[in-house]
């Protein structure tokens, strides 16, 4: 293996054989009409949440950062390449995904390998020591699990005091239901999801302070369009939550 390039950690997680092997068989781009589609989009789409997240949020990513439910780790690439990120854990519960489509995404965009570990991993029981994270991220993973307050406490524990933590495309339920085209090309709109009152609850329960920004990245007329019924006909938010400095 090259200097350059990211290291593969083998480790046994403690989870059913079925899950394991449901989630190898998954595809982070399953809902996407096709695979270029999703390709489309991880190369030329995903990469406006990092100049959304650093700029109109505000936010400095720095230092020690873990992705959860990583997939294929598209979120891991772009994070690797923000000068004060200094080390990225990439984990996900699918070896798989890791080993084979991880490298490509991470050639595709150019990521600074050199920064990133990836190593299997459930984000419910995190193999991890307490307060070691400056950040942890993840993107479309939240609602996979069936007790995110689980999920959210584990965050809580591994990050550092007035660590961050950030959780994107995560599906929520709008206030209508709008049926999709038959020509949409992008993300369906029937994922499963939470309301955003039940993702406060979540947050507050595991202790941590939540705030919600609204996602449109968009450009042009459709920003403005985008930006007045976002949370009516669709909801797209990104999460940031902190742990408190005691």
């Amino acid at each position: 293996m090259s200097a350059t390039e990211s290291k593969y950690v083998e480790k046994k997680i403690d989870l059913p054989a079925t899950m394991i092997e449901r989630a190898e068989k998954s595809h982070p781009g399953i809902n996407f009409k096709s695979e270029a589609e999703w390709l489309r989009c991880v190369k030329d789409d995903f990469p406006r949440f990092i100049p959304f997240l650093t700029k109109h949020c505000a936010l400095d990513i720095r230092g020690r950062v873990l992705e959860i439910g990583a997939g294929s780790g598209w979120f891991s690439a772009e994070l690797s390449k923000l000068p004060l990120v200094v080390e990225i854990m990439t984990t996900d519960i699918s070896a798989k995904l890791l080993k084979i489509e991880a490298p490509n995404i991470f050639k595709l965009l150019r990521a600074n390998e050199a920064k990133i570990t990836r190593t299997p991993a459930d984000f419910e029981k995190l193999d991890f020591p307490a307060n070691h994270f400056h950040a942890v991220v993840c993107s479309d993973a939240l609602h996979h699990s069936a007790h995110i307050p689980r999920v959210l406490r584990e965050v809580k524990r591994v990050l550092k005091p007035n660590g961050t933590f950030i959780a994107i495309r995560e599906p929520v339920r709008p206030f209508v239901k709008l049926k999709p085209s038959k020509s949409k090309t992008s993300e369906t709109n029937d994922l499963p999801g939470c309301s955003l009152g039940e993702y406060r609850d979540y947050f507050e329960a595991a202790g941590l302070k939540l705030t919600v920004k609204r996602v449109v990245l968009s450009r042009g007329v459709k920003y403005y369009f985008d930006k007045v019924v976002n949370g009516f006909t669709h909801a797209r938010y990104a999460f940031v939550a902190t742990k408190s400095a005691k």
